[in-house]
Protein backbone atom coordinates (compact mmCIF):
# COMPACT_ATOMS: atom_id res chain seq x y z
CA UNK A 1 0.00 0.00 0.00
CA UNK A 2 1.37 3.39 -1.02
CA UNK A 3 2.21 5.84 1.73
CA UNK A 4 -0.30 8.70 2.02
CA UNK A 5 0.75 12.05 0.59
CA UNK A 6 0.54 14.92 3.07
CA UNK A 7 0.74 18.50 1.85
CA UNK A 8 2.59 20.55 4.46
CA UNK A 9 2.32 24.36 4.51
CA UNK A 10 4.67 26.29 6.78
CA UNK A 11 4.07 30.04 7.01
CA UNK A 12 6.91 32.32 8.08
CA UNK A 13 8.14 35.89 7.94
CA UNK A 14 11.73 34.67 8.16
CA UNK A 15 12.30 35.98 11.69
CA UNK A 16 12.90 32.57 13.33
CA UNK A 17 15.44 30.79 11.09
CA UNK A 18 16.59 28.26 13.71
CA UNK A 19 13.05 27.33 14.73
CA UNK A 20 11.97 27.16 11.09
CA UNK A 21 14.77 24.74 10.23
CA UNK A 22 14.00 22.56 13.27
CA UNK A 23 10.35 22.38 12.29
CA UNK A 24 11.13 21.53 8.66
CA UNK A 25 13.60 18.84 9.67
CA UNK A 26 10.97 17.28 11.94
CA UNK A 27 8.59 17.12 8.97
CA UNK A 28 11.18 15.70 6.57
CA UNK A 29 12.05 12.99 9.12
CA UNK A 30 8.49 11.59 9.19
CA UNK A 31 8.07 7.87 8.56
CA UNK A 32 5.20 6.19 6.72
CA UNK A 33 4.10 9.22 4.68
CA UNK A 34 5.20 11.16 1.63
CA UNK A 35 5.42 14.84 2.53
CA UNK A 36 5.13 17.65 -0.01
CA UNK A 37 6.53 20.59 1.94
CA UNK A 38 6.11 24.25 1.04
CA UNK A 39 7.41 27.25 2.96
CA UNK A 40 5.34 30.38 2.35
CA UNK A 41 7.38 33.52 2.94
CA UNK A 42 4.93 36.16 4.15
CA UNK A 43 6.75 39.30 3.04
CA UNK A 44 10.00 37.31 2.91
CA UNK A 45 11.73 35.42 0.11
CA UNK A 46 12.62 32.06 1.71
CA UNK A 47 16.29 31.11 1.48
CA UNK A 48 18.50 28.47 3.06
CA UNK A 49 15.79 25.81 3.17
CA UNK A 50 16.58 22.09 3.53
CA UNK A 51 16.68 19.93 0.41
CA UNK A 52 13.23 18.69 -0.51
CA UNK A 53 11.44 21.85 0.63
CA UNK A 54 9.93 24.24 -1.91
CA UNK A 55 9.13 27.89 -1.32
CA UNK A 56 6.55 30.51 -2.25
CA UNK A 57 7.46 34.18 -1.93
CA UNK A 58 4.68 36.63 -1.08
CA UNK A 59 6.14 40.11 -1.63
CA UNK A 60 4.22 41.59 1.29
CA UNK A 61 2.72 40.34 4.54
CA UNK A 62 -0.85 39.40 3.61
CA UNK A 63 -1.75 38.11 7.08
CA UNK A 64 -1.79 34.64 8.56
CA UNK A 65 -5.00 33.24 6.98
CA UNK A 66 -4.22 34.52 3.47
CA UNK A 67 -0.63 33.33 3.76
CA UNK A 68 -1.73 29.82 4.63
CA UNK A 69 -4.33 29.82 1.87
CA UNK A 70 -1.70 30.88 -0.66
CA UNK A 71 0.23 27.69 -0.02
CA UNK A 72 -2.61 25.19 -0.33
CA UNK A 73 -2.86 25.02 -4.16
CA UNK A 74 0.88 24.35 -4.37
CA UNK A 75 0.98 21.16 -2.29
CA UNK A 76 -0.32 17.69 -3.12
CA UNK A 77 -2.44 15.38 -1.01
CA UNK A 78 -5.99 15.00 0.22
CA UNK A 79 -4.75 15.99 3.67
CA UNK A 80 -3.06 19.33 4.37
CA UNK A 81 -0.98 19.94 7.47
CA UNK A 82 -0.34 23.50 8.63
CA UNK A 83 2.67 24.09 10.87
CA UNK A 84 3.81 27.35 12.46
CA UNK A 85 7.45 28.28 12.02
CA UNK A 86 8.14 27.97 15.77
CA UNK A 87 6.54 24.52 16.15
CA UNK A 88 7.91 21.05 15.40
CA UNK A 89 6.74 17.46 15.43
CA UNK A 90 7.54 15.43 18.52
CA UNK A 91 8.32 12.09 16.85
CA UNK A 92 8.77 10.48 13.46
CA UNK A 93 5.33 8.86 13.36
CA UNK A 94 3.16 11.91 14.04
CA UNK A 95 1.88 12.57 10.52
CA UNK A 96 1.34 8.89 9.69
CA UNK A 97 -0.61 8.43 12.90
CA UNK A 98 -2.84 11.41 12.18
CA UNK A 99 -3.37 10.33 8.56
CA UNK A 100 -4.43 6.87 9.75
CA UNK A 101 -7.19 8.44 11.84
CA UNK A 102 -8.59 10.23 8.79
CA UNK A 103 -8.43 6.99 6.81
CA UNK A 104 -10.30 5.12 9.55
CA UNK A 105 -13.05 7.72 10.05
CA UNK A 106 -14.63 9.40 7.03
CA UNK A 107 -16.37 11.92 9.30
CA UNK A 108 -13.10 13.27 10.62
CA UNK A 109 -12.44 16.65 9.00
CA UNK A 110 -9.84 18.38 11.15
CA UNK A 111 -7.42 17.35 13.90
CA UNK A 112 -5.44 19.54 16.30
CA UNK A 113 -2.77 17.70 18.34
CA UNK A 114 -1.84 18.47 21.94
CA UNK A 115 0.75 21.23 22.37
CA UNK A 116 3.72 20.62 24.67
CA UNK A 117 6.44 23.07 25.65
CA UNK A 118 9.86 21.60 24.80
CA UNK A 119 11.25 22.80 28.16
CA UNK A 120 8.43 21.31 30.19
CA UNK A 121 6.54 24.49 31.02
CA UNK A 122 2.79 24.18 31.50
CA UNK A 123 0.92 25.11 28.31
CA UNK A 124 -1.91 27.64 28.64
CA UNK A 125 -5.49 26.42 28.69
CA UNK A 126 -6.29 28.41 25.54
CA UNK A 127 -4.29 25.82 23.56
CA UNK A 128 -6.90 23.16 24.39
CA UNK A 129 -9.80 23.74 21.97
CA UNK A 130 -12.73 23.35 24.36
CA UNK A 131 -14.34 25.34 27.16
CA UNK A 132 -12.92 23.26 30.01
CA UNK A 133 -9.25 22.65 29.33
CA UNK A 134 -8.76 20.21 32.22
CA UNK A 135 -6.36 17.41 31.35
CA UNK A 136 -4.43 18.50 28.24
CA UNK A 137 -3.93 14.85 27.25
CA UNK A 138 -7.66 14.03 27.14
CA UNK A 139 -8.92 13.77 23.52
CA UNK A 140 -12.33 15.05 22.53
CA UNK A 141 -14.32 17.17 20.09
CA UNK A 142 -12.72 20.50 19.18
CA UNK A 143 -14.99 23.54 19.28
CA UNK A 144 -12.26 26.14 18.76
CA UNK A 145 -8.70 25.84 17.47
CA UNK A 146 -5.03 26.46 18.18
CA UNK A 147 -3.77 26.97 14.65
CA UNK A 148 -0.05 26.20 15.04
CA UNK A 149 -0.27 22.53 14.01
CA UNK A 150 -3.46 21.36 12.30
CA UNK A 151 -4.32 18.62 9.79
CA UNK A 152 -7.37 19.21 7.58
CA UNK A 153 -9.07 17.37 4.75
CA UNK A 154 -8.68 19.32 1.54
CA UNK A 155 -12.40 18.87 0.85
CA UNK A 156 -13.16 20.59 4.17
CA UNK A 157 -10.86 23.47 3.26
CA UNK A 158 -12.73 23.76 -0.03
CA UNK A 159 -16.08 23.84 1.77
CA UNK A 160 -14.81 26.47 4.21
CA UNK A 161 -13.26 28.55 1.42
CA UNK A 162 -10.00 28.23 3.29
CA UNK A 163 -8.95 30.31 6.25
CA UNK A 164 -10.82 33.66 6.57
CA UNK A 165 -8.48 36.06 4.80
CA UNK A 166 -10.09 39.35 5.94
CA UNK A 167 -9.22 38.53 9.57
CA UNK A 168 -5.43 39.00 9.00
CA UNK A 169 -4.95 37.28 12.36
CA UNK A 170 -7.00 36.40 15.47
CA UNK A 171 -9.88 33.89 15.66
CA UNK A 172 -9.32 32.50 12.16
CA UNK A 173 -9.11 29.03 13.66
CA UNK A 174 -12.54 29.28 15.26
CA UNK A 175 -14.13 29.93 11.88
CA UNK A 176 -12.34 26.99 10.28
CA UNK A 177 -13.46 24.79 13.16
CA UNK A 178 -17.07 25.95 12.85
CA UNK A 179 -17.08 25.39 9.10
CA UNK A 180 -15.58 21.93 9.55
CA UNK A 181 -18.59 20.99 11.67
CA UNK A 182 -20.91 22.71 9.18
CA UNK A 183 -19.48 20.57 6.35
CA UNK A 184 -20.82 17.49 8.15
CA UNK A 185 -17.42 16.51 9.49
CA UNK A 186 -16.03 16.41 13.02
CA UNK A 187 -13.23 18.59 14.39
CA UNK A 188 -11.15 16.65 16.90
CA UNK A 189 -8.59 17.41 19.59
CA UNK A 190 -5.97 14.65 19.62
CA UNK A 191 -4.80 15.05 23.19
CA UNK A 192 -2.89 11.79 22.89
CA UNK A 193 -0.63 13.17 20.12
CA UNK A 194 1.91 15.83 20.99
CA UNK A 195 3.66 18.57 19.02
CA UNK A 196 6.25 20.95 20.45
CA UNK A 197 5.84 24.70 20.71
CA UNK A 198 7.34 27.07 23.29
CA UNK A 199 5.06 28.75 25.80
CA UNK A 200 5.25 32.45 24.94
CA UNK A 201 3.35 35.21 26.68
CA UNK A 202 1.59 36.98 23.79
CA UNK A 203 2.04 40.73 23.45
CA UNK A 204 -1.18 42.62 24.08
CA UNK A 205 -0.75 45.67 21.88
CA UNK A 206 -3.42 47.95 20.44
CA UNK A 207 -3.60 46.04 17.16
CA UNK A 208 -4.23 42.80 19.08
CA UNK A 209 -7.15 44.27 21.02
CA UNK A 210 -8.64 45.83 17.90
CA UNK A 211 -8.51 42.67 15.80
CA UNK A 212 -9.62 40.52 18.74
CA UNK A 213 -12.85 42.50 18.95
CA UNK A 214 -13.42 43.16 15.25
CA UNK A 215 -12.92 39.51 14.34
CA UNK A 216 -15.28 38.31 17.09
CA UNK A 217 -18.00 40.35 15.42
CA UNK A 218 -16.95 39.17 11.97
CA UNK A 219 -17.12 35.56 13.14
CA UNK A 220 -20.74 36.11 14.05
CA UNK A 221 -21.63 38.05 10.92
CA UNK A 222 -19.91 35.58 8.58
CA UNK A 223 -21.17 32.37 10.17
CA UNK A 224 -24.01 32.54 12.67
CA UNK A 225 -27.77 32.59 12.12
CA UNK A 226 -28.97 36.17 12.60
CA UNK A 227 -30.73 35.42 15.88
CA UNK A 228 -27.46 34.17 17.44
CA UNK A 229 -25.32 37.14 16.38
CA UNK A 230 -26.24 39.44 19.30
CA UNK A 231 -25.96 36.56 21.77
CA UNK A 232 -22.43 35.66 20.67
CA UNK A 233 -21.13 39.22 20.42
CA UNK A 234 -22.91 40.28 23.61
CA UNK A 235 -21.43 37.38 25.55
CA UNK A 236 -17.90 38.31 24.46
CA UNK A 237 -18.47 41.97 25.23
CA UNK A 238 -19.49 40.99 28.77
CA UNK A 239 -16.49 38.66 29.11
CA UNK A 240 -14.15 41.44 27.99
CA UNK A 241 -15.59 43.94 30.46
CA UNK A 242 -15.09 41.38 33.24
CA UNK A 243 -11.56 40.33 32.25
CA UNK A 244 -9.83 43.42 30.86
CA UNK A 245 -8.99 46.04 33.46
CA UNK A 246 -6.72 48.23 31.37
CA UNK A 247 -8.75 51.26 30.25
CA UNK A 248 -6.65 51.86 27.15
CA UNK A 249 -7.04 48.23 26.04
CA UNK A 250 -10.78 48.39 26.65
CA UNK A 251 -11.06 51.55 24.57
CA UNK A 252 -9.27 49.95 21.62
CA UNK A 253 -11.35 46.77 22.02
CA UNK A 254 -14.60 48.72 21.85
CA UNK A 255 -13.38 50.55 18.72
CA UNK A 256 -12.67 47.18 17.13
CA UNK A 257 -16.13 45.98 18.22
CA UNK A 258 -17.74 48.96 16.47
CA UNK A 259 -15.61 48.44 13.36
CA UNK A 260 -16.73 44.83 13.27
CA UNK A 261 -20.31 46.01 12.76
CA UNK A 262 -19.56 48.91 10.41
CA UNK A 263 -17.03 47.21 8.11
CA UNK A 264 -17.79 44.48 5.57
CA UNK A 265 -16.38 41.10 6.67
CA UNK A 266 -17.19 39.42 3.35
CA UNK A 267 -17.62 35.69 2.87
CA UNK A 268 -20.89 35.05 4.72
CA UNK A 269 -21.70 31.34 4.93
CA UNK A 270 -24.45 30.88 7.50
CA UNK A 271 -24.09 27.71 9.51
CA UNK A 272 -26.98 25.29 9.58
CA UNK A 273 -29.05 24.81 12.72
CA UNK A 274 -27.87 21.20 12.74
CA UNK A 275 -24.35 22.61 13.18
CA UNK A 276 -25.49 24.71 16.13
CA UNK A 277 -26.86 21.52 17.68
CA UNK A 278 -23.65 19.59 16.92
CA UNK A 279 -21.46 22.27 18.51
CA UNK A 280 -23.74 22.36 21.54
CA UNK A 281 -23.52 18.57 21.93
CA UNK A 282 -19.75 18.86 21.56
CA UNK A 283 -19.69 21.13 24.59
CA UNK A 284 -19.71 24.68 23.24
CA UNK A 285 -22.85 26.26 21.77
CA UNK A 286 -21.85 29.07 19.40
CA UNK A 287 -22.95 31.82 21.77
CA UNK A 288 -19.70 31.80 23.79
Amino acid sequence: MAAPVIGVVVLTMGTRPDDLRAGLESVLAQDGVEVDVLVVGNGWDPVGLPDGVRSLHLPENVGIPAGRNAGVPHVRGDLVFFLDDDARLADRGTLAGLAARFDADARLGLVQPRVDDPDGRTPPGRWVPRLRAGDHSRPGPATSLWEGAVMVRRSVLDYAHGWPEPFFYAHEGIELCWRTWDSGHVAWYAGDVGVLHPVIDPLRHDDFWHKNARNRVWLARRNLPVVLMPLYTGTWAAITVARVRDRSARKVWWQGFRDGWSQDPGGRQRMRWSTVVALTKAGRPPVV
